[in-house]
């Protein structure tokens, strides 16, 4: 596997960017362009709605998704924290926001107590703390 750096480590679901969401749009879509023909505008109305509540749910599911990994991110790095960081950071990890311990999630062990200082004394961001990153720790799982 290719090696994980700040501009490539995004990741495309496969089945939810190329085949579900592009579907549900599709479907919607084609819902749309019924009604525009349809005499019965009942059952246009209940396709277009039906169209809307699929794409509802796709993203729902999706962001839901993403939420348990931002929680199980969350626990992870606190608890790597608790490892690596010198004591008189331990005290301040209540402190980092989940945004922020998401960006964190990528740096190396070596660099983690610095940036983790620099985090808090600058209330950086997850993307300022990404390209603060200088030796990068992959995160193969998200999605």
């Amino acid at each position: 596997m290719a090696t994980q750096d700040y501009k490539s480590h995004t990741r495309f679901d496969p089945v939810f960017h190329f085949f579900l969401a592009p579907g549900g749009l599709l479907f919607l879509i084609y819902c749309i362009r019924q009604a525009r023909q349809e005499a019965d505008w009942y059952e246009a109305a209940a396709c277009i709605g039906l169209g809307i509540w699929l794409m509802i749910f796709l993203l729902t599911m999706r962001m839901y998704s993403m939420k348990v990994q931002d929680r199980v991110i969350r626990l992870e790095e606190r608890t790597r924290l608790k490892e690596l960081l010198p004591e008189t950071l331990k005290a301040r990890i209540p402190e980092l926001t989940i945004d922020q311990l998401i960006g964190l999630r990528f740096a190396s062990d070596a660099e983690l107590p610095s940036l983790v200082e620099k985090t808090l004394a600058g209330k950086w961001n997850r993307k300022q703390i990404k390209e603060a990153v200088q030796n990068w720790r992959p995160d193969d799982w998200r999605v």
